[in-house]
């Protein structure tokens, strides 16, 4: 075995240790197991549902797919099988109990860092561009692994929200102090030269199939906002009676906004004349320098509109994320291509909520746009859609089905995004009208005619 590949296998473990301590201690060391068992929210999975369809998912792409193992427990497929049972049926089928489903995912563990020792990991070959792209392989470069590596931190994320949504007690540790604010930039929008950039990847080993391929796209200049909307700014909007002015609303977001009878983000409360949050059980003011989050699409359009913005393409964010103007290079994070720092980004759950905007100046993009990755996922007004050129790996449930349905693109990640799922090209998607999950966002505007 090679030095590289060691060293790539040993990553390899400690990721998949780190994420199972993470997925236990959002279930098993949280909670009891009638809270487990239980369905808080009809938007949300039981807890324990995700915990043993993590372990499902594991078994099926590294011990039968890339390991070429027999089934563990072919009995349970069907029960964990997301796209068979929508998530306010799965609190009715005979789910694992907690104890079962930690014995099982025990298990398929022990045999997974048994198939890992002997997998080749080594990456495909380069192919000459006259003979086409050359088509990837389970094991290509760590790829499966690296993709279950991802599904498990995406559904702590997703468990994460499955706790926000819960009523209870708090029973998450509380995280450290936010850290103290830095100096926010003087200008509040960058402005982004037009020309063509590489939108998506063709070479990076953790990218999924929606990345891909990577292609030029030419966009005219426009700006972009330095950082993201913050709580202050979007309670401006409440304020000046924002949610009852249909003139800031897209019809469907108006209908949405009327039927929900919605007056500001998500959890937020009008208490004593000032606004309170509920966050994770802990009732406190909104704190006004924060990105605001758990807003829907429609309220980000919204106030988009009111603000004489827009909410920017995910062309044009991906552009202002990652393209250097000086070299004409697009990098893999805004900073560069290092992986994610805590004085980078606000990522993988090292607090229970977004830092203070302007305090990752380290993280700013060549452009000099900053909070692109980490803090609140990022709503952009593109529907989800394939690149040209698209095609499906190494399951079409994974993105191709969710193609050009509505959905709209979000992007960057949240506070509660591991630094492993999560990069500039990066894309996540949801219904316009999702409000649970950890998302922000920032305007754009076309440039001003020269």
């Amino acid at each position: 075995m090679s030095l590289e590949q060691e060293r790539a296998k040993e990553r390899i473990a400690a990721e998949l240790d780190r994420g199972r301590r993470r997925s236990n201690g959002l279930t098993l060391l949280a909670l009891d197991d009638t809270e487990l068992l239980a369905q808080h929210s009809p938007l949300m999975s039981p807890l324990v549902w995700d915990l043993a369809h993590i372990g499902n998912y594991e078994e099926q792409w590294l011990l039968r797919a890339a390991g070429g193992r027999e089934a563990l427990r072919p009995d349970i497929d069907g029960l964990y099988d997301a796209f068979e049972n929508p998530r306010a049926d799965r609190v009715t089928l005979p789910l694992l109990r907690p104890e079962e489903a930690r014995e099982y995912n025990e298990r398929v563990r022990r045999e997974v860092l048994d198939t890992l020792e002997g997998a080749d990991l080594s990456p495909s070959p380069p192919v000459p561009a006259q003979a086409g792209k050359a088509e990837r392989s389970l094991l290509d470069a760590g790829f499966v692994f690296h993709m279950v590596i991802q599904h498990e931190h995406m559904h702590d994320e997703t468990m994460l929200a499955t706790h926000q949504l819960r009523r209870g007690d708090p029973v998450l540790l509380e995280e450290t102090p936010a850290p103290d604010a830095f100096e926010p930039p003087e200008e509040a929008e960058v402005w982004v030269p037009a020309g063509p950039f590489t939108l998506g990847t063709d070479d990076d080993p953790w990218s999924y199939d929606n990345e891909r391929p990577g292609h030029t796209v030419d966009l005219p200049a426009y700006r972009i906002d330095t950082l993201p909307v913050t709580n202050a700014a979007y309670l401006e909007f409440v304020d000046d009676g924002g949610y009852r002015d249909p003139r800031w609303w897209s019809p469907a977001g108006w209908e949405w906004r009327t039927r929900r009878e919605a007056i500001a983000p998500a959890f937020w409360s009008l208490e004593g004349g000032r606004w309170t949050r509920r966050r994770f059980g802990r009732h406190e003011d909104v704190p006004p320098n924060e990105p605001v989050q758990h807003v829907s699409y429609h309220e980000a359009d919204a106030y988009a509109r009111w603000a004489g913005k827009r909410l920017p393409t995910e062309a044009e964010w991906e552009k202002a994320a990652r393209f250097d103007p000086a070299t004409g290079r697009c990098q893999r994070f805004p900073w560069g291509d290092a992986e994610p720092r805590t004085r980078h980004a606000n990522l993988g759950q090292g607090r229970l909520g977004p830092d203070p905007v302007g305090t990752h100046p380290d993280g700013a993009s060549p452009l000099g746009v900053q909070q692109l990755i980490g803090d609140v996922w990022e709503w952009t007004s593109t529907t989800f859609h394939g690149y040209p050129g698209f095609r499906s790996f190494p399951y079409r449930e994974y993105s191709e089905v969710f193609f050009d349905d509505g959905y709209k693109v979000l992007r960057g990640g949240s506070w509660a995004t591991h630094p492993t799922a999560v990069r500039s090209t990066f894309r996540n998607w949801d219904h316009p009208i999702r409000r649970q999950i950890f998302s922000g966002f920032r305007c754009a505007r076309d440039a001003d005619p020269s």
